[in-house]
């Protein structure tokens, strides 16, 4: 089950080339997040009504070709990962067809004191969200 967030590329988020500045597609990618848990039948509210604060553990970026001035992204969120306590998102950022980054955040669930297993529930949705 995918998620799908999209915007037009606004002239502030570009470098003097016209090219998109790197740190905005964590921005994008944090953008289609919410579809994301949507996605997964979950919402944010809902999950931190429960005590369970989702937090992002770490992101990774890996660029393939540059988003520009007038484009318009789409970005896709995929679940690619269900742990006892993480969860990590595959958020690729494409033109058109064309991929211009992927972007890999895990989530791990904490409370109170710290990192916690997801409830059984909830890590059911998470898993039941992997393709295939």
């Amino acid at each position: 089950m995918a998620a799908q967030w999209s915007s037009p590329v606004r002239y502030v988020e570009c470098d003097q080339q016209g090219i998109v500045f790197n740190a905005h597609y964590l921005v994008w990618a944090d953008e289609a997040s919410n579809g994301w848990w949507e996605s997964c039948g979950l919402s944010w509210s809902g999950l931190t009504a429960r005590g369970i604060e989702p937090v992002v553990k770490a992101s990774t970026l890996e660029w393939s070709s540059p988003a520009r001035w007038g484009d318009t992204v789409t970005v896709d969120g995929e679940t690619e990962k269900v742990g006892r306590t993480s969860a990590t998102v595959r958020f690729t950022v494409r033109v058109g067809e064309r991929v211009c980054c992927e972007v890999r955040t895990t989530y791990v669930a904490t409370g109170d004191e710290g990192s916690v297993p997801w409830p059984d529930d909830v890590r059911g949705q998470l898993a039941a969200s992997l393709p295939g």
